[in-house]
């Protein structure tokens, strides 16, 4: 599989609009959560493995070279961290995972709660 390009098609984007490269990237499985986690500082490959538990060693070995090459993550002396990009990124995201939970998670048991009334 490629790795999402802007200008270039993506999923749900035949321009190849940056914003769809972007979430074409973080849509693949654990791309997400190996940002996320590296927020909380540079991690090895064994220890990723661990934190994305029943990932393949060739998924996050793809993974990881698809997050360097978009410039998101980096090697370091440490294991892999995330660059200044990969920094903004994720202060982009973290409010959206607050929303997730507090909010939009909610609204489903909120949901639920007024059919099971009727």
């Amino acid at each position: 599989m490629d790795i999402p390009k802007p200008g270039a098609p993506v999923r749900g984007s035949k321009s190849g609009q940056p914003i769809m490269a972007l979430l074409d990237l973080l849509g693949r499985s654990w791309a997400m959560g190996i940002v996320w986690h590296l927020y909380a500082g540079p991690n090895t490959f064994r220890g990723l493995q661990d934190y994305c538990e029943s990932i393949s060693p060739t998924t996050l070995n793809t993974r990881l070279k698809e997050l360097r090459d978009c410039n998101l993550i980096k090697r370091t002396l440490e294991g892999y961290a995330l660059t200044e990009y990969g920094q903004e990124l994720y202060e982009l995201l973290e409010p959206m995972g607050g929303w997730a939970r507090h909010r939009w998670a909610k609204s489903f048991t909120h949901n639920n709660e007024k059919k099971q009334a009727k």
